[in-house]
């Protein structure tokens, strides 16, 4: 027996990252031993652990939100099939299933390829130990035939059952496209076939909820009224087939039989991929729709928990906007669920708005990085930081930079589901020098920063910014983003270039940032698409021909690659990598320049940023330069620029023609540096950016936010804020 799946003792999610005042957030509790709860509002002031850095600071707001609950367990049903809820009316006679499948593991045991389940009658077509395997239930008993071998991997086959109820004869069957079929037969007195009065599910079997979940390809599954020995492709006698190069872009399955019998996906499975019949002919789905007619499933796949609502919390008129969490308790544990609030629709309460990256946070959402070892957890034991790291709790789904048990990558995110690696004091690394934090808890350190400097702000997010577009940003005359901006759609890359070509002042404060594109589409809320293709440091790659989006249809990959690298916005891009450490900066004459040198006031030395939470050092793990080739304007100063990279450190992949040669025309030692840069738009705007992901990390020096990096992000800040 496989043992328990490990669970929360309770946590939620939301049914969106972010609302106004007067809207209300949907939340979605499982308690895994149900019972009574309590929930209430803190604002999320530090979500820094370490004792020699902020600490987690909270604002306890239970005067604004206190409620006791009664909570329930509510499971999670894993895996991506389809399902037709109204199976192909026929009549009793003989009938046979058939799909062209792909797989690129061995299954375990029981992953069903297709299955009909109905009141008396079942029918399932499955890959196992015993093989390819058809299994047939009525009421006269039931019978199993298997081949006694799999697919071949990586290699396309037709595979089948039929039986005829006439002579109680079934049969299974299993065809290289290129190949010797191998059949099995059998015998059942009294056999029973299904007549469609049932349903029909691919990819998983029959039962609810669904399990025997396939991980691979499937194409062109159907269903003919005859008796098939061996295979023929005439359809003179077919009852159904689901044609999977239609509707691409939906979770819709379209039957091309007599009798229309459509389904839809569960859990977001992977179209747009390459099927039985690509030629190559064409790399994009939208040109040759019929090269792309097979969806890859998977065990694994989650496209939402599904979860009922447990309760409502409605954002109180007058509260401020900023970073909040609803503090979930119960016996037998915690959970703080983040939630953001924005000013009214149209509004703004500050000067200075933060940009939150939740389409990175969502991207990276509970990435197994298996490195939770016993160092690791002493430290979170020590340091009480959230106490639960993603490896253990797969039931939560995984990030994109995870794999699925097949080795394909992951290319869907949801946010319809607990994201540990979302929670304050979340440690993702054991960093000898500082914190360890990324993403969400180390944004935490700009926030922390802010309010010990006494400088308002609101705070809006990568969706919102989606959603809205530019009119987000119009009131602000300053935004931020946070230490690692990475992952963005075409919407968002406009409204920000947009804002800066105006009036707009973009700081810029991360590295790594505006990298790879994304999509997201209203008829899968919540879910965001990505195809790493070809370019890019990559935790997996794309199969050739999978590069396009399947939700818009879009070239997916860097967006360096559709032609809008990160210097075409920011001024700098991604240029070196190393492990979570860092180094210092040194100043470039144009820092003590009459036109910057404000940027640098109260900064009295060459060298700043040698120190800090994140890595040690305010240059390091992902650093960006400038490259006026990639689009950093003219008339971009170069401040500072980062100094001896840790031996770790290599040269982004992109960048390299060679071992030798850069496309820049650069050493490419050369281009493992972070710079620091400033240059004036057009429009009377302004972009700071600081080249690296740590830099947010040195804000703080020697037990307070102070040090040269807080003083020069304080100096920009306070210009770029004032009117």
């Amino acid at each position: 027996m496989s043992p328990p799946i490990a669970e929360l003792p309770i946590t939620a999610y939301l049914d969106r990252f972010s609302r106004r005042p007067g809207e209300r957030f949907a939340v979605k509790a499982s308690m895994r031993d149900g019972g009574t709860a309590r929930a209430r509002l803190v604002r999320v002031i530090c979500g820094d652990p370490n004792p020699h850095g902020p600490g987690l600071r909270f604002e306890d707001l239970s005067h604004r939100f206190d409620i006791t609950f009664e909570a329930k367990h509510q499971p999670i049903h894993a895996g991506s099939c389809a399902v037709v809820p109204r199976a192909p009316r026929r009549d009793s006679g003989p009938c046979t299933w058939s799909a062209l499948v792909w797989l690129a593991a061995q299954p375990p045991d029981g992953a069903t390829v297709l299955a009909e389940t109905q009141d008396g009658a079942t029918v399932t077509l499955s890959c196992g130990p015993d093989g390819l395997a058809a299994s047939f239930t009525g009421e006269a008993g039931s019978i199993v035939v298997a081949t006694g071998r799999l697919p071949a991997l990586r290699q396309w086959h037709r595979v089948w059952t039929s039986g005829d109820p006439a002579t109680g004869c079934v049969v299974v069957g299993l065809q290289p496209l290129d190949g010797t079929a191998t059949v099995v037969r059998g015998m059942i007195a009294g056999l029973r076939l299904p007549d469609g009065s049932g349903r029909i599910t691919i990819a998983a079997n029959g039962a609810r909820p669904a399990g025997g979940h396939l991980t691979g390809k499937t194409e062109a599954p159907a269903l003919h009224a005859r008796f098939s020995e061996s295979w023929t492709d005439d359809d003179a006698d077919l009852v159904a087939r689901w044609d999977f190069a239609r509707d691409i872009p939906t979770q819709r399955i379209l039957d091309i039989g007599p009798q229309g019998c459509d389904g839809h996906l569960v859990n977001v499975p992977t179209r747009a991929v390459v099927g039985a019949r690509w030629s190559g002919r064409e790399m994009c789905w939208r040109h040759a729709p019929e090269d792309y007619a097979a969806i890859h499933f998977h065990a694994d796949d989650l496209g939402d928990c599904g979860w009922h609502t447990t309760f409502f919390f409605e954002v109180p008129a007058d509260l401020r906007s900023g970073a909040y969490a609803l503090h979930l308790k119960c016996e037998g544990g915690e959970d703080r669920v983040p939630l953001y609030v924005l000013p009214p629709r149209g509004t703004a309460s500050a000067p200075v708005a933060f940009l939150a990256s939740t389409f990175t946070y969502q991207a990276y959402a509970n990435h197994a990085r298996g490195n939770a070892d016993a160092a690791y957890r002493a430290r979170v034991a020590a340091w009480g930081a959230y106490p639960h790291n993603a490896d253990d709790y797969p039931i939560y789904g995984r990030s994109t930079y995870n794999k699925h048990p097949d080795g394909s990558g992951i290319g869907f995110s949801s946010r319809l589901r607990p994201i540990l690696t979302m929670r304050p004091g979340y440690l993702t690394f054991n960093d000898a020098r500082g914190s360890g934090l990324r993403h969400y808890p180390a944004d935490t350190h700009i926030l922390a920063w802010l309010e010990a400097k006494g400088i308002a702000f609101d705070v809006i997010t990568d969706e919102d910014l989606h959603e809205e577009g530019v009119a987000l940003l119009d009131n602000y005359r300053v935004v931020m983003t946070g230490s690692h901006p990475e992952y963005h759609t075409l919407q968002t890359l406009d409204a920000l270039a947009a804002y800066t070509r105006g009036r707009g002042r973009l700081m810029y404060l991360g590295g790594n940032g505006f990298y790879w594109r994304i999509a997201v589409t209203q008829t899968l809320p919540g879910v965001m698409e990505l195809r790493r293709s070809e370019g890019g440091i990559r935790a997996w790659a794309a199969e050739p021909g999978e590069y396009w989006h399947q939700t818009d249809g879009a070239y997916g990959g860097l967006w360096r690659r559709n032609r809008r690298p990160p210097q075409m916005l920011a001024g700098v891009g991604f240029s070196g990598q190393g492990l979570f450490e860092g180094t210092h900066y040194r100043l470039l004459p144009a820092a003590r320049d009459p036109r910057h040198a404000w940027i640098f006031g109260g900064v009295t030395g060459e060298i700043f940023g040698g120190y800090g939470l994140s890595g040690g050092g305010a240059a390091g793990f992902e650093l960006d330069r400038a490259d006026p080739a990639l689009g950093t304007p003219g008339g971009t100063a170069i401040l500072a620029r980062s100094e001896d990279p840790p031996a770790s450190f290599v040269t982004v992949p992109e960048e390299l023609l060679s071992h030798i040669t850069t496309i820049s025309g650069e050493k490419a030692d050369a281009l493992k540096r972070a710079e620091v840069v400033y240059f004036d738009t057009p429009g009377g705007g302004a972009v700071f950016t600081t080249g690296s992901i740590t830099w947010c990390g040195s804000l703080w020096q020697d037990g307070a936010f102070q040090g040269d990096v807080s003083r020069i992000m304080e100096n920009v800040l306070r210009r770029f804020a004032a009117p």
